[in-house]
């Protein structure tokens, strides 16, 4: 019985059918994809993309040197200089990170007690040359001011999960 099967199943062309089936099926349903470079999907407010350094409401920059991301950094991506100021605290003179390197792992952002290094919303940020995925403590906090209304909103959203 089941070799006839099979053989009506073959001479009928039974995976045939069934694929033009499938396709009729969803051929009426909305799309479930996206016009990518006009239309841009929704992100979690966790989403890991590329880094920014944040400053406070006042203008001043939050990293205090404290050197922990440059410490927990899996893959050595973030160099940290940093020299006392004349009211006696630390800030960064230098603060870089090789983009390359860099495996998006999120440790930084978790060690750093007073939320400075961030990582935000920007997933297109190809480049051409390699020199332009190092980037240096001007480029960090340009990319925190741009990004600082969208991060601020997802670093809120993001407290009720700790």
């Amino acid at each position: 019985m089941k070799k006839i099967y099979r053989s009506i199943w073959f001479l009928f062309l039974g995976e045939l059918c069934l694929g033009m089936f499938l396709t009729l099926k969803y051929m009426f349903k909305k799309p479930v994809t996206i016009n990518y470079p006009f239309e841009k999907g929704e992100l979690s407010p966790r989403f890991r993309g590329e880094l920014a350094l944040r400053r406070y409401p006042n203008g001043e920059e939050r990293c205090i040197a404290c050197k922990l991301c440059e410490a927990v950094c899996p893959a050595l991506a973030i160099t940290i200089e940093s020299e006392p100021r004349e009211d006696e605290s630390r800030r960064t003179t230098r603060f870089d990170i090789d983009m390359t390197k860099c495996i998006y792992c999120g440790l930084c952002e978790e060690a750093c007690p007073v939320d400075a290094i961030v990582q935000g919303p920007n997933y297109e940020f190809a480049k051409e040359t390699r020199s332009e995925l190092l980037y240096d403590k001007a480029k960090l906090l340009e990319n925190g001011d741009r990004w600082e209304s969208v991060l601020s909103k997802n670093i809120h959203v993001d407290k009720q999960f700790k």
